[in-house]
């Protein structure tokens, strides 16, 4: 029987997760030497590679030295928390891997925590060692004084440390001396991490994460706790409630390389794949039917953020869109809910509206990127957080906020954040940049990202996570400026915007196809204002010096799907197609809206 060692890789969004994995795999022997594998091999939908990060954790598995090494690759964002929670469950060690100039962020905070709270020993690997003005020593020193600040065992603090490039394929001892292999880490992994545990008994299995085929259906993927599994065998589930359902094993799959095997038989330590249950959810336990033992749930973070969704019910519903309706939003979401656990739908007042609970606007925003990308049209409204009433006092989610910043631009990135009731906790050089951490209500960070990065010429580099829940901090103000709405219906004139460029910034260009109460620019004073620019020139046979001047604009200024979520007032919808993503007023007529301002 072949020793067995699951090893989960955790680390803050982009310092080199998915790119070590890579390397592990290409140094497994995994492709034959002539084949095309790219680059970021397990991020592997289109979303994850465009936006460089991991969303969904993966699990891969290498054979070396004749130890079968079980690699779950986990999200790094604060948002996917709940992803990180459950994957943590499956392994007996992990790899911190830790950027050698940043230093521990605050996702490796939060995912370490986890890691230590489950008794996991680490083995921290220094990344990017090859990178200027990079301080390996500093780095070390940090992580470990991050460790002890989060109560680690002795075990736990006397970690092994491996230095390396995983992005040029070198891991050692020592950072001074680039070996030409990753082979040393892999040495580590196999006497550092305990092997799998494979006590006798019944069966044990906690369902962890989810697959679908159109096969099949459902897949349940978790550890093998204790016992064994075999095909055909008659268990049964224990549900949340406390009840147990018969179930039986139509297939066992483990996994092996980039994919799956099927197998006849699964012994305790081992991460496999089980078809032909149906009626499951994460956190259900697989046991023995006549005698259940199952094992305790999963605790997953609450959401801190809802949004509405509802149907495109714009003048350009239905042109882009397959799945327009509101029943197939419902089933979509309905459907995320199951593979994605932070997430909450809640049906709203109309048929039509649905309250989506999730732990961020990234969150969210993956979702309906995602959603889009399928093929779907839909609004969204303005993202709002969750208050709750803690002994009486009402309380808002807090987030931890770090932002590095050149120095001489710290002073603007610190009025914004302070303006929005965030408070300056630390801050130090690091490097050329200033390093500054706040306690910021989650309130304040929607529409912060874009301020801090106009302030600061893109060079703010910012990342938060969720803390707890404190008393509310009082009334935000939000974005200043007023909105610019269109009135006609109709592609917009180069003549027309020419004459209203000192009115703002616009977000469309000449020839765009726009809509009477669609949201085309920014006011530059805080009222709305409605304005015509579907308006062309009035031509005559006369000529006169001077009147052919061609207009000149101003390039238009473009959002993103976060940007366009973070952007929005109250009364104000971002309505997604797959091809485009337009901003709008709730209510396009212009004299309903004046009479549902008087109503509020």
């Amino acid at each position: 029987m072949t020793s067995i060692r699951n090893v989960a890789i955790i680390a803050h969004v982009d310092h080199g997760k998915t790119t070590l994995v890579d390397k592990i795999l290409h140094e497994a022997k995994l492709f034959r030497d002539n084949q095309e594998t790219g680059e970021l091999i397990l991020d592997n939908n289109d979303l994850e590679r465009e936006r460089g990060i991991t969303i969904l954790s993966k699990n891969v598995s290498v054979t070396y030295k004749d130890v079968k090494i079980n690699i779950i690759d986990t999200p790094g964002h604060a948002d996917f928390g709940g992803e990180v929670e459950r994957v943590l469950k499956m392994a007996d060690g992990v790899i911190l891997l830790v950027d050698a100039f940043e230093g521990p962020m605050p996702q490796t905070r939060f995912v370490l925590s986890k890691a230590l709270q489950l008794g996991l020993k680490p083995i921290v690997v220094i990344n990017k060692v090859d990178k200027p003005n990079c301080r390996p020593d500093e780095t070390h020193d940090a992580v470990f004084d991050l460790m002890f600040n989060l109560d680690a065992t002795e075990e736990q603090l006397e970690f092994t440390t491996v230095y390396g490039s995983s992005k040029q394929g070198w891991m050692g001892p020592e950072w001074e001396n680039p070996t030409d292999n990753i082979q040393h880490l892999l040495d580590v992994m196999v006497d550092e991490v305990p092997e799998a545990p494979a006590p006798e008994g019944t069966p044990q299995l906690q369902i962890t994460s989810l697959d679908f085929s159109n096969y099949v259906g459902r897949i349940a993927i978790g550890r093998l706790v204790r016992g064994k599994l075999t095909e055909n065998m008659p268990l049964g589930i224990a549900k949340r409630d406390g009840s147990i359902k018969r179930v039986k094993i139509k297939e066992l799959h483990v996994f092996e390389g980039l994919g799956k095997r099927r197998v006849e038989e699964v012994v305790a330590g081992d991460i496999c794949a089980i078809t032909g249950i149906e009626d499951f959810e994460i956190g259900d336990t697989i046991t023995d039917f006549e005698n259940p033992d199952p094992l305790p749930r999963i605790a997953i973070d609450e959401p801190t953020m809802n949004m509405l969704f509802t149907i495109n019910n714009s003048p350009f519903f239905g042109k882009e869109g397959k799945f327009v309706t509101s029943r197939h939003l419902r089933d979509r979401l309905f459907k995320e809910t199951e593979k994605n656990l932070a997430l909450k739908v809640e049906t709203g007042d109309t048929e039509d509206k649905f309250l989506v609970y999730g732990r961020g606007i990234l969150h969210l925003a993956v979702l309906i990127e995602t959603m889009r990308r399928e093929g779907y049209e839909l609004q969204v409204g303005q993202p709002q957080v969750i208050f709750k009433e803690i002994d009486g006092v009402k309380c808002e989610p807090i987030e931890t906020l770090v932002i590095d910043v050149p120095e001489n631009l710290s002073g603007k990135a610190i009025e914004l954040a302070t303006q929005r009731k965030g408070e300056l906790l630390i801050m130090e050089p690091k490097g050329d940049m200033q390093h500054l951490e706040f306690e910021i209500p989650s309130r304040g960070l929607i529409g912060l990202r874009n301020n801090v990065l106009t302030a600061t010429q893109g060079e703010a580099i910012m990342t938060h996570r969720f803390k707890e829940y404190a008393p509310f901090r009082g009334p935000i103000s939000g974005r200043i400026n007023g909105s610019i709405i269109s009135v006609e219906n109709g592609p917009c004139t180069a003549y027309a915007l020419d004459k209203l460029q000192d009115r703002g910034t616009f977000f469309v260009e000449p020839g765009d196809d726009l809509y009477g109460g669609m949201v085309i620019g920014e006011h530059s004073r805080p009222n709305d204002l409605t304005v015509n620019v579907q308006k062309g020139k009035k031509l005559t046979n006369m000529r006169s010096a001077g009147a052919d001047d061609s207009a000149k604009l101003a390039p238009p200024r473009r959002f993103s799907l976060e940007e366009c979520m973070e952007y929005i007032q109250k009364d104000e919808y971002v309505e997604v197609t797959p091809e485009s993503i337009r901003m709008r007023k709730i209510y396009l007529d212009e004299n309903e809206r004046k009479r549902m301002e008087k109503k509020d």
